[in-house]
């Protein structure tokens, strides 16, 4: 099957693919201080036709209402509480619980190939994929399962590392080329779209610590979790800035309100969830804090 743009066509963009992975190991911490954005077209901030592309995270799986049973997408998750803060744009949410890169290009159940909602007529576009490439769902059953070897150390990290590397750190750079090859044919179905590729929110204590067995891991895989999304959200804004599209980090606005907290602090659900939510998931607050952030981005204009 021949995609919009395929990136094992051309030499070039292998080149930069490997240059995104190359950034992303060797830790790229000049970005700490934000790295500025290409956007592609202008309608001086008052995009009108909006596209959501995304998985769960987008979705808003068991958050109130729910819209659509298929792919587990609420009305009050982030992409829809952007467009209801901007009245003059219309919204087209097809993200959907489960999704990798490859739904872009094929149906999910009832759910159309994601990327056939664009057209010559989107004026945005934001994206949050990359999580199931990566393994999110395995990564956490498996950690869940093997905690029980050693509540203090760090079996999980053990585990991924056997074959003498990190499989999660590699995970996350062979997802690189996959999310360029996205941004790409978003660019291609909507030339004249601005484009937002959207991080993933705080999971787990920024500071490593663990909540065992509200959030069964041992204590040391905590912060080897954490730095795994660390590195994820790093090559999604790389690969961002690589592809003419802007970041918006959601990881930081989230920061204090991971699975770990109280019922009442916390925006993000752990395995067995208080709040209506998915295990591992935003609720409804954290969908809330999204939706700012991308606001926020969005009002501060191109290239901030």
């Amino acid at each position: 099957m021949t995609r919009d743009t395929q990136p094992a066509a051309e030499p070039r963009r292998r080149r930069r693919a490997r240059a995104a992975a190359a950034a992303v190991s060797g830790c790229a911490l000049v970005l700490a201080a934000g790295t500025p954005a290409v956007a592609h077209g202008s309608h001086g901030g008052h995009e009108r036709q909006y596209v959501a592309l995304g998985d769960s995270y987008t979705s808003g799986p068991l958050i109130p209402t729910q819209v659509d049973a298929n792919c587990a997408r609420s009305d009050h998750n982030y992409p829809s509480l952007v467009a209801a803060q901007r009245t003059a744009t219309e919204l087209e949410d097809v993200s959907c619980a489960g999704a990798t890169t490859e739904e872009m290009w094929k149906p999910q159940g009832t759910n159309p190939p994601q990327l056939d909602a664009l057209d010559r007529d989107t004026d945005l576009v934001t994206v949050q994929i990359g999580g199931n490439d990566v393994g999110f769902g395995s990564i956490i059953a498996t950690c869940a399962r093997l905690a029980a070897q050693d509540l203090a150390g760090n079996p999980c990290q053990t585990h991924y590392a056997a074959s003498g590397y990190d499989e999660l750190a590699l995970a996350v750079l062979r997802t690189a080329p996959k999310v360029t090859q996205v941004l790409r044919a978003v660019h291609h179905r909507a030339p004249h779209a601005r484009v937002v590729v959207v991080g993933y929110p705080d999971l787990l204590p920024d500071d490593g610590s663990g909540c065992y067995p509200s959030v069964p891991f041992a204590a040391k895989d905590f912060p080897y979790l954490r730095d795994t999304e660390k590195r994820l959200n790093l090559m999604l804004r790389l690969t961002a800035a690589l592809n003419r599209a802007e970041y918006v980090d959601t990881y930081g606005p989230t920061r204090g309100h991971d699975m770990c907290k109280a019922p009442a602090d916390r925006w993000i659900e752990p395995l067995r969830p208080a709040s209506p939510a998915a295990p591992a998931h935003p609720n409804a607050k954290g969908e809330a804090a999204m939706a700012q952030a991308v606001l926020d981005r969005l009002e501060s204009g191109r290239g901030h």
